[in-house]
């Protein structure tokens, strides 16, 4: 049987299988009033829709902890208890049909305050239910983006606050996996790389006080959150920089460190924190930062990065490149591919009673 289809356990949780779903923001929640931030009935559907498939493991999308941390204005937040309660009723569905439910805790950073990305992308002003976005240093994204006001380190210490609130918040939702956003040139990762940190306090300068900040989070999530219950970081493995960038070599560095703070799975991805640079997109062009950080330390970890079919999925887990797969955009094109690979494999996801006939 392909190793997609085997269970992977992490502290007490068990997932059924290796076919897990990344975050992926719908920019579908509401941008003002009572419910701003809230999961709506599209956020059910979506997620529903996946755990029928088959998918083991869901990680819902990138969700703030404040409403300052939000990419766009439509952004899910989970920073008050009316949202805690809507994400119940989507974690409850998600296990009654045996997938494990997480979330992603993040701040946007410099590159929040924009608008739906099928509208452009654009930064959005008050006007639009925008804001002032925050960094580590008054330094925009790109060009055309507002500069980011600098955090105080008083005001990084409550952001801090603000991811452990999250976690609480995250635990009481019924969530079993929490996962923090280090990637794709978000708050976190704004600190992390010298392309975008230029601070010259404890949080700026050197490696170790670049990182500073991310481990400050990581322990403050892991204090509150259950022994019993793993915790994920998803990181950007390379900025895709010549120079003055954050680097693979920076990253198996920091894997091993943030094994030692608890985490228990890094979620490799790339990119996101410089404006203007060439990827080579291919398939499974991520998986090698993937396998390098599974090879040299020992930290679990998942794959992403234009994974589409199960033969490639299943070699990746057999070559022993990652513990898992996550599958983006195909798991959007196609809400049931667990089902539907495991069945081309003779194997077995589970399959709710009303579609037996499926099977």
């Amino acid at each position: 049987m392909s190793a997609l289809f085997q269970p992977y356990s992490l502290r007490d949780v068990t997932i059924p299988n290796r076919v897990w779903m990344p975050p992926m923001c719908q920019y579908s929640a509401a941008p003002e009033g009572p419910l701003t931030g809230t999961p709506t009935d599209w956020h059910f559907a979506h997620y529903a829709a996946r755990a029928t498939g088959g998918t083991g493991l869901i990680i819902v999308e990138a969700t703030a902890v404040s409403p300052q941390g939000r990419i766009s204005p439509y952004d899910l937040g989970i920073w008050n208890d009316t949202q805690v309660e809507a994400f119940r009723r989507i974690t409850r569905f998600l296990v009654e049909q045996g997938t494990v439910p997480a979330i992603q805790l993040a701040h946007a950073g410099r590159k929040g305050s924009t608008d739906q990305p099928w509208k452009g992308g654009a930064p959005v002003g008050p006007q639009a239910y925008g804001w002032q976005p925050v960094g580590p240093s008054a330094v925009p994204f790109a060009e055309g983006h507002p500069i980011p006001t600098a955090l105080t380190t008083a005001q990084i210490a409550e952001v801090v606050g603000e991811f452990a609130e999250a976690a609480r918040r995250a635990l009481a939702a019924g969530f079993e996996i929490a996962e923090i956003h280090g990637a794709h040139g978000y708050l976190i990762g704004n600190f992390l790389s010298p392309h975008s940190n230029h601070r010259t306090d404890e949080y700026g300068g050197s490696y170790e006080n670049r990182t500073r900040f991310a481990l400050e989070v990581v322990d403050a999530v892991r204090a509150v959150w259950p022994d019993d219950k793993p915790l994920f970081f998803r990181i950007s493995a390379t900025d895709w920089l010549e120079e003055d960038g954050w680097t693979p070599d920076d990253t198996v560095r920091f894997a091993r460190e943030l094994h030692a703070h608890g985490v228990d799975l890094l979620d490799v991805s790339t990119g996101g924190n410089a404006s203007g640079v060439r990827i080579p997109v291919g398939p499974g062009y991520q998986v090698p930062f993937a396998a390098r950080v599974k090879a040299e330390t020992p930290m679990p970890v998942a794959a992403v990065g234009l994974i589409t079919d199960a033969e490639q999925a299943g070699k990746i887990l057999a070559n022993g490149e990652a513990d898992a797969v996550l599958l983006g955009r195909e798991l959007l094109r196609n809400p049931s591919w667990a089902r539907q690979a495991a069945r081309e494999a003779g194997a077995e996801v589970r399959v709710p009673d009303q579609y037996h006939r499926s099977v």
